[in-house]
C-alpha cells in the first residue's frame, strides 16, 4: 500500500470509527481497543531498552486473557469468541512495556485492550512498531503512543462506498481492516526543541519486512477525520511540531535483527537442553551470528538447564 494512496483514502472517509466503536458494542465493546500509554526513560532501564526489552521483573507468563472487569458483561468478548476465528488476540497497549508493575501487565490482557489481528501483523510487524516505540526512550526522555483499531471504508464498482466488516465468536467482535499508532515524542520536559510526531495506520493483515514505517505514515488530521477522535488535544498545534520520521528514522528492527530478538526470547523460555541447542542450531543455519547478548543469555540458560540435569539435582532423589 503505497503512501500517497492511502492518504487519498483517508481524506475521503471520516468518523469510521465511531461506526466501528458501536458495532462492537453491540455484540462486545472489547472490540473497541483504544489504549493510550506513555513511556519514559529511566537510566537503570538503558541496557534493556538496547536489547528492545523495558526493564521489571512482571512476567507475561502469569497472565490470563480475560473479560476486563470494569465492562459490563453484555457488552464484554470472552476468550471463546476468537477460538477457531483464525485472528488472534492482538494487544493494543503492549504487555512488554509493563514489565514494572505484575498488576499493570496483567491489565493489558484484559480483552478491552484486545482486537482480533492478524497472527503475522502481530507477532511481526505490528511488535516491530511496538519495539521501535520502545526504543525512542534512548532518544526521547517521553514518548506517548496511543493505539487503535479502524475499519476504513472500500469503494464499490458503482463509485459508492460502504464500510463493511468480519465479525467473531457468539459475542459479534468486530475485525478492524486496519490498526492505528499515533507517537508524540519530547527530548526531556525543557528542551527548547519542538514536539516530534508521527502517525500511523497499518492494514490487518501481514505485512513482510520490506516495507518501511513511513509507507503507512499519514496527517494526524487525516487520521483525525477518519477516527472522529483528537488526539494529544492539549497540544498546541499553533506552535511548530516536527515529523517524527524526519527527525528520527523511523526505521524499524531488520529481519536479522528481529529474529535474533526473538530467538533470544525463545532462549529465555527454553526448558530443556536440546530445545535451547535448537534455538542456536536454526539461528545459525539463518546465516545469523548471535551477538553478545544472545549468547550471554544463552550461556545463563545453558547453565542453569544443566544444572537441573546434573545427578542428586533431583528433589527426593536418594543417595
Amino acid at each position: 500500500m503505497a503512501a500517497k494512496s492511502f492518504a487519498s483514502r483517508l481524506r475521503g472517509s471520516r468518523r469510521f470509527l465511531r461506526g466501528f466503536v458501536v458495532g462492537a458494542a453491540v455484540g462486545a465493546a472489547a472490540g473497541a481497543g483504544l489504549t493510550a500509554w506513555h513511556l519514559s526513560r529511566r537510566p537503570e532501564a538503558q541496557a534493556a531498552a538496547a536489547a528492545g526489552e523495558p526493564s521489571g521483573d512482571a512476567d507475561r507468563k502469569h497472565c490470563k486473557f480475560q473479560p476486563d472487569p470494569r465492562v459490563p458483561p453484555a457488552f464484554s468478548a470472552h476468550n471463546e469468541d476468537y477460538l477457531g476465528s483464525g485472528w488472534s488476540r492482538g494487544h493494543m497497549a503492549p504487555a512488554g512495556n509493563n514489565k514494572f508493575s505484575s498488576k499493570a501487565m496483567a491489565e493489558t490482557f484484559y480483552l478491552s485492550n484486545i482486537v482480533p489481528q492478524n497472527y503475522e501483523n502481530n507477532s511481526g510487524y505490528w511488535n516491530r512498531i511496538e519495539m521501535y516505540c520502545r526504543e525512542l526512550t534512548e532518544r526521547f526522555e517521553d514518548v506517548w503512543v496511543v493505539s487503535g483499531p479502524l475499519t476504513l471504508p472500500e469503494t464499490r464498482n458503482d463509485g459508492k462506498k460502504t464500510v463493511s466488516y468480519q465479525v467473531i465468536g457468539s459475542d459479534n467482535v468486530a475485525v478492524p481492516s486496519h490498526l492505528y499508532k499515533v507517537i508524540l515524542a519530547r527530548r526531556s520536559p525543557g528542551s527548547p526543541e519542538p514536539l516530534a510526531l508521527g502517525a500511523f495506520v497499518v492494514p490487518n493483515e501481514a505485512i513482510g519486512f520490506q516495507p518501511p514505517l513511513v509507507d503507512f505514515q499519514v496527517s494526524l488530521r487525516d487520521l483525525e477525520a477518519l477516527s472522529g477522535l483528537v488526539f494529544f488535544p492539549r497540544v498546541d498545534r499553533t506552535r511548530e511540531i516536527q515529523d517524527l520520521c524526519s527527525v528520527d528514522s523511523c526505521k524499524l528492527m531488520d529481519f536479522q535483527a528481529f529474529t535474533l530478538y526473538l530467538s533470544t526470547r525463545k532462549v529465555d523460555s527454553a526448558r530443556s537442553l536440546p530445545r535451547l541447542e535448537k534455538i542456536l542450531e536454526n539461528l545459525k543455519d539463518a546465516g545469523i551470528e548471535p551477538d553478545a547478548y544472545f549468547m550471554s543469555r544463552y550461556m545463563k540458560k545453558l547453565k542453569e538447564l544443566m544444572a537441573k540435569e546434573q545427578p542428586g539435582t533431583r528433589v527426593g532423589k536418594s543417595s
